[in-house]
């Protein structure tokens, strides 16, 4: 970002200048929360990088400096599962992956290939409306603890978490809350 040389492809002044997260969090269906780390027009072109080889290196990084720190900070009473939304291998890895990775800790278990969509549409650049007509038609394999935490990059609409919450939901799952690294909606 600032084009210093450096051993990592975002130094760790930029780092801390540009990736220190925040918290910002909105409700979607059943009044889950979604607590997303970033404003999706700070960290636009960074999320952008995601279908590239040098994505996975920035998408690790954005996950040690937001899902990480929130996980080694996060306790509850019980074990829980991670699972990311459709982490399917795409040009080399799978970015909701690298995310739920860094979940590890005392208190989640980050669970991988368990919530994976039947369709292959991109929503990607579209609207509620192309969504709501085109749903994503969750494929659901059961994890091992019952109480879920959802993983994304990006929540515009909600209709990606909104489907997998029903998902989850219907195999008698509880999704706790959902974590994104970006917020399209705030400003």
């Amino acid at each position: 970002m600032c084009e210093s040389v450096s051993f990592s492809h975002i130094c760790d002044s930029c780092q801390i200048i540009f990736l220190t997260p925040s918290i910002y969090r909105r409700k979607i269906l059943n009044n889950i929360e979604v607590i997303s780390f970033y404003k999706y027009k700070d960290i636009k072109n960074l999320l952008h990088t995601k279908h590239t080889d040098l994505g996975y290196y920035i998408y690790s990084i954005m996950a040690r400096n937001s899902f990480k720190k929130f996980a080694t900070s996060f306790l509850y009473e019980s074990k829980i599962s991670a699972i990311a939304i459709d982490d399917k291998t795409n040009s080399g890895y799978s970015h909701t992956a690298i995310l739920n990775k860094q979940l590890s800790s005392k208190s989640i278990l980050p669970e991988f290939a368990k919530l994976r969509a039947k369709n292959d549409i991109s929503y990607s650049g579209k609207g509620k409306e192309f969504r709501m007509m085109n749903p994503r038609d969750f494929s659901f394999k059961k994890p091992k603890y019952k109480e879920i935490i959802l993983v994304d990059d990006i929540i515009t609409t909600g209709s990606t978490l909104s489907q997998a919450i029903t998902s989850i939901s219907r195999e008698n799952y509880t999704p706790l809350f959902c974590l994104t690294l970006a917020d399209a909606s705030v400003k």
